[in-house]
């Protein structure tokens, strides 16, 4: 019995412990010019020289991943602003994220985004 209790001790620890992060594959685009110096969601000014993004859902400060599908660029971005819930989009980067993913010049691109 003590053993099928620690067992079950194990189990439940182990679920509350661990936590499944987030991974998606989708569309990226990045901030256009106007937004610069303006207010994110977060609160924070937007600078198109930092590396932040917009999600729809994933809480502010929230570190991801974002690798362009394309050709294996990887970037790191911080969570700052939010995504319209109508938008086409995963993910949108701030430009200096967008250089280091190498998609400034179409726009957009599949990348997979991971919460690190």
């Amino acid at each position: 019995m003590k053993r099928i209790t620690f067992i079950l001790i194990l189990f439940i620890s182990f679920g509350f412990v661990s936590k499944d992060s987030y991974t998606a594959t989708g569309k990226a685009s990045f901030y256009h010019v106007k937004f610069q110096g303006k207010r994110t969601a977060s609160g924070e000014v937007f600078d198109q020289n930092q590396l932040t993004a917009a999600h729809k859902s994933l809480p502010f400060g929230t570190m991801v991943e974002v690798r362009n599908l394309s050709n294996d660029s990887i970037v790191v971005v911080k969570i700052n602003d939010r995504l319209s819930q109508k938008s086409g989009f995963l993910i949108d980067v701030s430009t200096k994220a967008a250089k280091h993913l190498n998609f400034i010049r179409n726009g957009h691109a599949k990348v997979s985004v991971k919460e690190i």
